[in-house]
């Protein structure tokens, strides 16, 4: 019997995103996650969360874990594999954080990030309570959020 291999391409990253990140699976349980291929300092921009904005009304009615809202008008629907960010994972002590600026969903460095490390973001509360916590938290933070 042969083992199965699988391999993670990165044909629907950009040229630039392929040179800062790549995919790879992330702690057991969590998928896959997105890691910097070069080392990111604190403070630096580092992706736009993107997809279809939906009203956050309609948003309600999807099923679907990468929702995220702008404000109670807007949400970003960023289910689409082009979106790069959707592979951040959550950790209760994150490494990237997002800031709505003019309509976008922008990730930037909340703390030095080495080569090789998995980028984290904490998606707050309601994200947390509805797909995290079900199943129990697998972020390496030493607390977890309750």
């Amino acid at each position: 019997m042969r083992a199965e291999v699988i391999v993670y391409t990165h044909a629907l990253m950009t040229d630039e995103e392929k040179k800062k990140f790549t995919r790879k699976r992330s702690r057991p349980g969590m998928g896959l996650g997105l890691f910097a291929k070069e080392e990111i300092k604190k403070g630096t921009f580092i992706l736009e969360y993107i997809g279809k904005k939906i009203s956050t009304k309609d948003a309600e009615a999807i099923k679907t874990r990468y929702l995220f809202e702008i404000d109670n008008e807007w949400t970003v629907d960023g289910s689409t594999r082009t979106n790069t960010a959707r592979y951040i994972n959550h950790s209760c002590d994150p490494n990237t954080e997002a800031d709505i600026r003019d309509g976008s969903i922008m990730i930037d460095a909340v703390k030095d990030i080495a080569k090789g490390e998995e980028l984290t973001i904490d998606y707050d509360q309601e994200y947390y309570d509805e797909f995290i916590k079900p199943q129990g938290c697998r972020c390496s933070a030493a607390a977890h959020r309750t």
